[in-house]
């Protein structure tokens, strides 16, 4: 049964990610571009924490918590960026 719900997750998850390109390259603004490449990287930790219940093992874990840190960092660096249009004061 895990089986299944795992599989229906992956999808799910993959198709939120293939809705987050579209929105990526269709936006209206940078600011949604931004929105959009933070919920990818939301996505793909879904992902990899996913793939550590399906391959059993906790290392997956810790790559989405260094994924986790470093999302954060572009999100806040990119909006600076369009704020101020420098990064670093």
């Amino acid at each position: 049964m895990i089986g299944y719900a795992l599989f229906f997750a992956f999808s799910c998850f993959g198709l939120a990610l293939l809705m987050n390109i579209y929105r990526i390259v269709q936006s209206p603004g940078p600011g949604d571009r931004i929105l959009a490449l933070d919920t990818m990287v939301v996505n793909a930790i879904a992902l990899l924490a996913l793939f550590g219940i399906l391959k059993g093992t906790t290392i997956y874990f810790e790559v989405s918590m260094i994924i986790a840190m470093t999302g954060f960092i572009s999100t806040v660096s990119y909006t600076r960026f369009l704020l101020r249009g420098d990064i670093i004061e």
